[in-house]
Formats: C-alpha cells, sequence, structure tokens
C-alpha cells in the first residue's frame, strides 16, 4: 500500500468527447477528490469538466490568427502557457495526453524553465492514433520520438499500443501499460424499461454503436451486420455520434430494406442510459489502441463484437465478453451476433461483460497514476 502527499500538477489534454479527453478528465476529477490540486491545459474547457471542485483549474490557451499565419500556431501559445502556469501555481507535473503536440510543448516548457532553475517533471500518456495513425507520419516522427526521450515518464493505454511504439518510433526507453479506466457511478446498467420500450416495443434486440463516425470505425460494417441479424430475428439499431461517415451511412441506410428501425442519435452526453437497453454493442473498428466504447458498454452489461485489432481483444475476450474477428469479417460478426443474442445465451455473456469490466475500476487506475506522480 502506497502512501502519497498531495500533490500540484497540470493536465494538457483535448477538450472533445474523445477518448483521451474523457480519460484525462475523469482522470484529473478523480484526483482532485483525494485532495490533489489540479490545473487543466488546454484551447478550450473539457466536455467532462462539468463539476465544481476546490481543487480543480482550467486554464484556457488562447492565441491570435495573425494574417502572416496560415495556420494558427497553437504549440507556441501552449508552451508558453504551460510556462506561465507552471510557475504561477508552482506545478510539479505536467501530464500530457496524446503525443501531438502536447508533448512537444511540454518538452519545450520543460528546457524553458530549466533555464530559470525551475525542475518540471512530464508524464506522457499515449493514447492511440497519435502513435498509430498521425504519428508515423514522416513530418512528425522525430519530434514524437523526440519528445517521447525527453519526458520522465511514457505510458500506454494498452499492450498493443506499447508494441506499436516500439515498432514505429526511435524509442527504446520503458513504457509502462495503464489501462483506461471508467467511473461505475456513472456506468452500470439502469433501469430504463420505459425507454426500451419505446425503442423496441416488440421486445426486439437493441443493437448499439457509437464513434465519431471516421472512416476507421468502419460504420459501413456495422450496418452490413445489423442488416444480416436483422433479417434473422426481430432487431433494432441504435447509432450514436457523429461525424465525415454519416451522411454516406445515412444515405445507405435510406436505401436499404431496414431503415425504419435504424435510429440516428446524433452526439449523446449520457451515453450510459443508452446503453442500459442495450442487447449488444457493435465495434467493428480498423483499429483501437484501447477500446473505451466497448468497455463502457460492458460496465453496463452489454456484450461486445468487435475486431481483433489493436488493444481491442485485451478488452473484448473472445468468446467470454463477446466475440472478436478479423477487419471486415462481417459475415462472422453477424453469426456471433446471432449467437450472443440466442434467449439461452445472451443472460451468461451479459453476465461475463460485466464481470470483466470491473478490472477496469477507477479505484484500481487511480493508485498507478499516483505511483508515478
Amino acid at each position: 500500500m502506497y502512501s502519497y502527499i498531495d500533490m500540484n500538477l497540470g493536465i494538457v489534454c483535448y477538450p472533445t468527447f474523445g477518448g483521451s479527453g474523457v480519460v484525462a478528465t475523469e482522470l484529473g476529477k478523480a484526483l482532485a477528490d483525494k485532495g490533489h490540486v489540479v490545473h487543466f491545459i488546454s484551447y478550450d474547457q473539457p466536455v467532462r469538466l462539468d463539476v465544481f471542485n476546490q481543487n480543480l483549474y482550467y486554464h484556457e490557451v488562447s492565441f491570435n490568427n495573425y494574417p502572416l499565419f496560415k495556420y494558427a500556431p497553437y504549440e507556441i501559445a501552449l508552451t508558453s502557457k504551460i510556462v506561465d502556469i507552471v510557475k504561477a501555481h508552482k506545478l510539479e507535473v505536467i501530464h500530457v495526453h496524446y503525443a501531438i503536440p502536447h508533448a512537444a510543448a511540454a518538452v519545450t516548457a520543460k528546457h524553458i524553465l530549466a533555464r530559470e532553475g525551475i525542475k518540471l517533471k512530464i508524464v506522457t500518456t499515449l493514447h492511440g492514433t497519435d502513435i498509430t495513425l498521425v504519428g508515423k507520419d514522416q513530418s512528425y516522427e522525430p519530434v514524437v520520438s523526440y519528445s517521447l526521450h525527453e519526458s520522465d515518464v511514457v505510458t500506454a493505454v494498452s499492450a498493443s499500443l506499447k508494441r506499436e511504439t516500439y515498432a514505429n518510433f526511435s524509442y527504446n526507453g520503458d513504457i509502462q501499460v495503464i489501462p483506461n479506466f471508467i467511473d461505475f457511478h456513472r456506468f452500470n446498467k439502469q433501469p430504463k424499461d420505459h425507454f426500451k420500450k419505446v425503442i423496441a416495443p416488440n421486445n426486439e434486440k437493441i443493437l448499439v454503436h457509437t464513434s465519431n463516425f471516421r472512416k476507421v470505425k468502419r460504420v459501413p460494417d456495422v450496418l452490413a451486420i445489423y442488416r444480416s441479424v436483422a433479417a434473422k430475428i426481430p432487431a433494432k439499431l441504435l447509432l450514436i455520434g457523429d461525424g465525415p461517415d454519416r451522411a454516406a451511412v445515412e444515405e445507405e441506410c435510406r436505401n436499404c430494406e431496414v431503415c425504419a428501425d435504424v435510429t440516428f442519435l446524433g452526439k449523446q452526453e449520457a451515453v450510459e442510459e443508452i446503453l442500459s437497453i442495450a442487447d449488444l454493442f457493435l465495434i467493428p473498428s480498423e483499429t483501437e489502441s484501447f477500446g473505451l466504447a466497448a468497455l463502457e458498454a460492458m460496465a453496463c452489461e452489454v456484450p461486445v463484437i468487435s475486431t481483433n485489432t489493436g488493444g481491442l481483444p485485451e478488452v473484448n475476450i473472445d468468446g467470454v465478453t463477446g466475440y472478436t474477428s478479423n477487419i471486415g469479417d462481417v459475415h462472422k460478426m453477424a453469426a456471433d451476433a446471432l449467437t450472443i443474442l440466442k434467449d439461452e445465451n445472451l443472460a451468461l455473456f451479459k453476465k461475463q461483460a460485466k464481470e470483466h469490466s470491473l478490472k477496469y475500476k477507477l479505484e484500481n487506475i487511480l493508485p498507478l497514476y499516483e505511483q508515478l506522480y
């Protein structure tokens, strides 16, 4: 058992609905609840930073769009803000979530502060596309590799992401795997029988997908899986989120026979209320560094159909919490979905999904970060 003194630290993250911003914000809130003082630094207030706590602070990174610049120099503004907040509030640690551009900005700030005799420690957490997609771009790779070398601690949210980092970057330092977590006070099965009756008045099975509707999420595969399932049993599909591919998926849906049973719900803050009425969660992504959406579903007792890519097999245990398949194998995914949805199987899969999700309780993960700090 470790004993921790109260800390004074900063968290740099994206403020959006994306997984890295959600995890960073929930981590900061949990640290504040334990008595640590946490300063969030971002260009907008994080969407999950929706509570008042005397130990939580938010600092906006503002920058001007001068006509000289084709693109606003956000990284320079972020670096300057980190320097300012560290000096003003005597921060000891900066924890950056997502390597680009946060790690590079923090490293530059660290060197600026060192010239003034101020020591700053940096924890860099890798979340996924900063390594698997954006970071591999040759125009970014040297800076990402340097930022990892100059960080005091590097963590990754899955063993798969750790392996990819070593494979794609000239970095041979230690990477500690600390998985994502969820708040089980929020993500749990809630009695929503009246809501379920509205969506599935004839007790149809309810399938759910949530994402940012980008190509990597393979939302057309979601529709293909659902159409195969709906051809065999009465079923409804709920699609949560928004993004570039939504219009194309809506158009495809309108041109097929199941359109009336597919509902596009757009962005939803209270996604746990929708998951509480679901029977199956679909996540056929091309890549997922962890699979936070799948874990949230499992916490609400929803088994998962996923690909076997990235960190997904670490979260969705094949044959236990659901099934995994190769990317694009919608025929197997549909067959597996039908297996799970059989009345004699569904209760067991729901139970096993919930049990496995409990490994990712916040109280299990929080001490790992405290130990790093």
